[in-house]
């Protein structure tokens, strides 16, 4: 069965960039008879915001987009979770990522790194002075691990890097791009598991969409140059990759990435001002994709029989508010 999932992080109002990924991510799995789930990536405590969780469900089941698994908003009204195989909050799932961080620190897939801050901002000042790519410089990776693990068990200030193959490509066929190749020298070796305990977002999302049977990751184009760290991970568990779409960016009127700077950017901004969530769902479908014909008015049942990836554009997605205003007045009138 066909599985996507919405992954936001509850660090304020849902952005209507989040809207138009949970949308897609929705229509795709709804056209399939598939299933749409709701996880929370909660693992970036310092841009955590209380209340986010609240926002993101509320403007989701606003707009109609109603998760079938995950976090949601129960009958009573309070939010919980639906599901077997949560828990679909990060924070509630630290001992899992600590597991697999172990299977491929044991299997000689990753590595403790002890680098200081310090250390590791005087290099990439190095690199950048030299017009040297940034990137970890593989210091630790000659340490050897039963000495590490001690060191590591002891209490010394340490992290996990996943250990990169610095020969070769990576190639995947990405649904909206083709095929995309990245040498594997390039890619740095990503921290997997911070001091703290937590993951970063990299170990999570590949644990956590393996372990929710997630079959089509849709998510915004920014994340594709993490895809051949990602693939490593999956390589290195012996598990398949799920397929792979990377929507084009929101962009302003003069082609800059859509930012608060430039006008009202959450769900939210537009709730408050009286669009309706018809309105707002009709645009944001036409935000990088196109049905191919001259029908503009959309509802949503209309858009999960009719949406397919292959006619997502490449190209960013120019968001115009002289569009959404006009959707807006034609749902009134309807009313």
């Amino acid at each position: 069965m066909i599985k996507t999932r919405f992954a936001p992080s509850p660090t304020g109002y849902l952005h209507v960039g989040g809207l138009r990924t949970a949308l897609y991510s929705y229509l795709f799995a709804k056209k399939n008879s598939g299933k749409f789930l709701l996880r929370i990536e909660d693992t970036d405590r310092e841009r955590y915001v209380e209340g986010g969780v609240k926002n993101i469900l509320d403007s989701l089941y606003w707009a109609g987009i109603v998760p079938d698994d995950g976090v949601v908003i129960g009958k009573d009204g309070e939010i919980g979770e639906y599901g077997k195989n949560g828990p679909y909050t990060q924070s509630e799932r630290l001992p899992i990522y600590k597991e697999h961080a172990d299977k491929l620190l044991a299997d000689g897939h990753a590595y403790y790194c002890f680098c200081t801050t310090e250390r590791l901002t005087q290099l990439r000042e190095q690199q950048t002075a030299k017009k040297l790519p940034t990137g970890y410089d593989g210091h630790c990776l000659s340490l050897d691990p039963v000495d590490a693990k001690k060191r590591a068990d002891a209490g010394e200030k340490c992290v996990v890097r996943l250990k990169m193959p610095k020969t070769g490509e990576t190639v995947f066929t990405d649904l909206i791009h083709g095929e995309v190749r990245f040498k594997n020298g390039l890619v740095d070796d990503q921290v997997l598991m911070k001091s703290d305990g937590y993951p970063t977002y990299h170990l999570a999302v590949v644990v956590d969409d393996h372990l929710m049977g997630i079959t089509h990751i849709i998510r915004g184009e920014e994340w594709i140059s993490s895809v051949p760290k990602h693939i490593q991970i999956y390589k290195y568990f012996d598990w398949p990759v799920p397929e792979m779409a990377h929507l084009p960016l929101l962009l302003n009127a003069d082609k800059s990435k859509l930012s608060k700077r430039q006008g009202d950017v959450s769900v939210e901004d537009y709730r408050q001002k009286g669009y309706l969530p018809e309105a707002l769902i009709n645009f944001v479908a036409f935000l990088g994709w196109n049905p191919g014909t001259e029908q503009e008015m959309y509802s949503l049942a209309e858009l999960v029989k009719d949406f397919d990836l292959a006619k997502v554009s490449k190209a960013g997605a120019v968001f115009n508010i002289d569009k959404l205003n006009w959707f807006n007045k034609q749902y009134i009138k309807k009313l």
